[in-house]
């Protein structure tokens, strides 16, 4: 056999070392280069030379009403997606039941008189029935198959809506049927990350039925108890808006060709670092238009409905509220969709890094 020479054992022993060590070698240096671009470490104050970083948004009411002319400008392609969207929700998983909205009225004028006196009773009969209609939506437990019809139509249509703003942002001409036919190939993905935001909300569940619980047992009556309970509640809500504040971007970025969920949360979170509570109160500015747009549609309909029930009897059962319910949903989703994309273009447009 012919004799190997010491160097080249000594050669191979290295390289057999390489090879043990490359995977802890590959996770230190992911840990230099995540820290070279998140210059935050936590339980440590950054001064703000190291995370300021430039965003140059329009402000909230402008960019509110540019992203509603964006949609006027392609209102045909948006109306059409808009009665896909109502016709799968009500095929598949139905609209709110009148029967529960009948239901709901007539406990309230039962139990309303009580609580709410003077001219503005009616108004706030019709608040506190509006709040009960946007919790609950009208509907009962939904069984296993509309948990999944839900879960899968508004993957769609968000896939479909970012698919089309897309496109008609770069200026090509899209019809409705080509985003349904084409949007669909990221939808594994953008599941996987739609489920880390429910991960994420987790917190803030807990909080919501802590909360339940403490009123339940007068808790939240005053003193010490009731300080801590809303200080440990606070930080529950603002652990989860912490997180999916780059979650939401990250819906954006995987619907990329050839994005994978790891990546496009990673690149997320750096498009976030020094901007974040800003694109935070941007998103909670969306939330809010929704509310509010709920509201001024909704109680004076209630408010309309309950008196031409009142005066012709006939229509009683004919389903108002609920149609209208779904309507402000479809919309709502859609609008929703389009105000995350548009602000995300608006990110992108300012690639500053952090300082």
């Amino acid at each position: 056999m012919p004799r190997i020479s010491k160097k080249k054992i000594v050669v191979v022993q290295q390289k057999k070392m390489l090879t043990i060590l490359k995977p802890f070698v590959d996770v230190g240096q992911r840990i230099q280069s995540f820290k070279s671009r998140r210059p935050h470490r936590s339980f440590m104050l950054t001064r703000r030379r190291d995370y300021s970083r430039s965003l140059k948004l329009p402000s909230y009411i402008a960019f509110t009403q540019s992203v509603n002319k964006t949609i006027w400008q392609h209102k045909k392609v948006f109306i059409w997606l808009a009665v896909v969207y109502g016709a799968l929700s009500t095929i598949l998983i139905g609209i709110g039941s009148q029967e529960t909205y009948s239901t709901l009225t007539l406990t309230l004028q039962e139990t309303g008189s009580q609580v709410f006196q003077g001219n503005l009773g009616e108004l706030g009969k019709a608040g506190l029935l509006f709040v009960s209609i946007a919790s609950s939506g009208l509907t009962a437990t939904p069984t296993e198959g509309q948990q999944i019809y839900t879960v899968l139509i508004g993957l769609l249509i968000w896939l479909t809506t970012i698919w089309l703003l897309r496109n008609l942002m770069a200026g090509h001409r899209v019809k409705m049927r080509d985003g349904l036919y084409s949007a669909g190939a990221p939808i594994i993905s953008t599941f996987l990350v739609s489920l880390l935001m429910v991960i994420q909300l987790i917190p803030l569940g807990i909080a919501v039925i802590a909360y339940s619980a403490a009123s339940s047992t007068g808790l939240l009556d005053g003193g010490v108890a009731a300080m801590l309970f809303w200080i440990a509640a606070i930080l529950l809500g603002i652990m989860s808006l912490y997180w999916i504040t780059s979650t939401f971007f990250a819906m954006i970025i995987v619907t990329l060709p050839g994005m994978y969920p790891v990546k496009a949360l990673r690149t997320a979170g750096d498009m976030v670092v020094g901007r974040r509570l800003r694109i935070l109160l941007r998103i909670l500015w969306m939330f809010l238009c929704v509310i509010v747009t709920w509201a001024v549609i909704l109680i004076p309909l209630i408010l309309l409905d309950s008196g031409l029930k009142h005066i012709w009897t006939q229509i009683e059962g004919v389903p108002i509220i609920p149609a209208v319910l779904l309507i402000l949903g479809t919309f709502s989703f859609i609008w929703t969709a389009s105000y995350v994309y548009l602000l995300y273009r608006k990110v992108v447009d300012d690639d500053a890094k952090p300082a």
